[in-house]
């Protein structure tokens, strides 16, 4: 039995990671399964909504963490499951923004996948914008993404000026060995050849060894010791959990799929909302499920698949992040 083909796709936050996956899916051979399995920082997993529910393609959410450290276990034993149940021919692995792949790659490759999986090459997401941010710039993690990449996608070029995109090619020429290839991908647009050519040869390696992370997570309003991202919410009694990792916070909401908002008094408020801070959200309104998303001050607002229930996640420094009782407290005057 041939092993299953693993993809690693990573990125910092807001970097198109997801948008990048679906492009891909988009081009995917009918006569291939494949297995996405999304790992975000937050802790009610937004980007798995934007994913269709199909029989060629399996989701598998992974939040409230990283899959480097304090997920690897529960990644392991996913994994052992999702390969058991549906033997996909391919699996894309995105693991959170703040996370460092070393980590991942170790557990991909230890002895309890040997001959199970093989990992091909690792792809890094980079918005070139982002070099314009010293908190991305001087980011350990930001940096390791680039050097352990095999191949680079400049994501967001449609929205970066050619100075930007410029200084983007010419950092990755600086980066040694050689990335095997570095191509724009505008609209997260990159064609699936890049990731059917790859192999598992001549990798770069990192010299830093992986940053321990320490994770911190309390439970908040309607929230017991009972993990909140498996809990159903209640009827007009959303659910709120907060984490802290790397200097980061989030704060994520779940609503009953039954609440409603009023969609232009939502987009107002979060719009309102500190422009530094990244914001993801799957809302039922009036005007029909909508995906909110929000990253580097551009908004997207699309129809939404989704039926479970509604979400919202913020992230970002502490400083910049509000009373999660003031935004609830707003977020229940957003509701039809």
């Amino acid at each position: 039995m041939n092993p299953i083909t693993v993809h690693l796709i990573t990125g910092f936050l807001g970097s198109g990671k997801s948008t990048l996956i679906r492009r891909l899916i988009e081009q995917k051979p009918t006569h291939e399964r494949w297995a996405v399995v999304i790992n975000e920082f937050g802790r009610v997993g937004i980007d798995q909504t934007m994913f269709p529910e199909r029989d060629d393609l399996i989701i598998q959410g992974l939040p409230g963490g990283c899959l480097c450290c304090q997920l690897a276990f529960v990644l392991q034993a996913s994994l052992v499951k999702l390969v058991h149940r549906y033997r996909p021919d391919r699996l894309i692995i995105e693991p959170s923004g703040l996370g460092h792949p070393a980590g991942l790659l170790d557990v991909l490759q230890g002895e309890g996948f040997a001959g199970v999986l093989e990992v091909r090459d690792i792809i890094a997401v980079l918005d070139p914008r982002r070099l314009e941010d010293p908190r991305s710039r001087d980011s350990v993690t930001f940096s390791d993404q680039l050097s352990i990449a095999d191949g680079i996608a400049l994501t967001m070029t449609d929205l970066s000026t050619p100075a930007q995109i410029q200084a983007a090619l010419e950092l990755a020429e600086t980066l040694w060995p050689p990335r095997k290839w570095v191509r724009q991908a505008p609209h997260g647009e990159l064609a699936l050849s890049w990731l059917l050519q790859a192999g598992d040869q001549d990798r770069p390696s990192s010299d830093r060894t992986p940053p321990v992370h320490r994770h911190t997570h309390r439970a908040a309003a309607h929230s017991s010791q009972e993990d909140a991202m498996f809990r159903e919410p209640a009827l007009g009694e959303p659910i709120l959990d907060i984490g802290s990792s790397l200097g980061y916070v989030s704060l994520s909401w779940r609503w009953h799929a039954q609440d409603r908002f009023d969609l232009d008094r939502l987009t107002a408020y979060l719009g309102e909302l500190p422009g530094e801070l990244r914001v993801k959200g799957v809302f039922h309104t009036v005007d029909g499920w909508k995906l909110y998303n929000r990253a580097d001050a551009a908004v997207t607002l699309t129809a939404s698949a989704w039926r479970r229930d509604s979400r919202l996640e913020l992230i970002g420094e502490p400083d910049a992040m509000p009373k999660a009782e003031a935004i609830q407290l707003a977020l229940q005057g957003c509701q039809a």
